[in-house]
């Protein structure tokens, strides 16, 4: 049983966990999964975010090797939020997330 590999070890779902956990980072994730996001562009996404969580979390993405951040020399300056190759390997961990998600919305039928 994989739970018993967890014992005397760092468990990988903890690992998992530390770096999506949290209100906002599976979502952010999951907005950045079809493309690249200006700051304001995720504001939208997710209206319910404040300036400044929205502003952490995307540093704390950034700094797990997520998300990349690129910076466009322009007046005034244009920053687009990514997901990196390791970013986008999660995609099939979010993906199951949302369709749990759904099934229990509608009832866990």
């Amino acid at each position: 049983m994989k739970s018993e590999k967890c014992q005397n070890q760092p468990c990988p779902v903890e690992t998992t966990l530390k770096l999506i956990g949290g209100k906002w980072k599976g979502l952010l994730i999951y907005r950045l999964l079809d493309g690249k996001k200006r700051f304001s562009q995720l504001q939208k996404l997710i209206p319910s975010i404040t300036h400044r969580s929205l502003s952490l979390q995307l540093k704390e993405l950034e700094a797990a090797g997520l998300v990349k951040r690129t910076v466009y020399p322009e007046v005034p300056p244009k920053v687009e939020y990514e997901l990196t190759v390791l970013g986008q390997s999660m995609s099939s961990i979010i993906y199951a997330i949302y369709d749990w998600g759904k099934f229990y919305q509608e009832g866990h039928k």
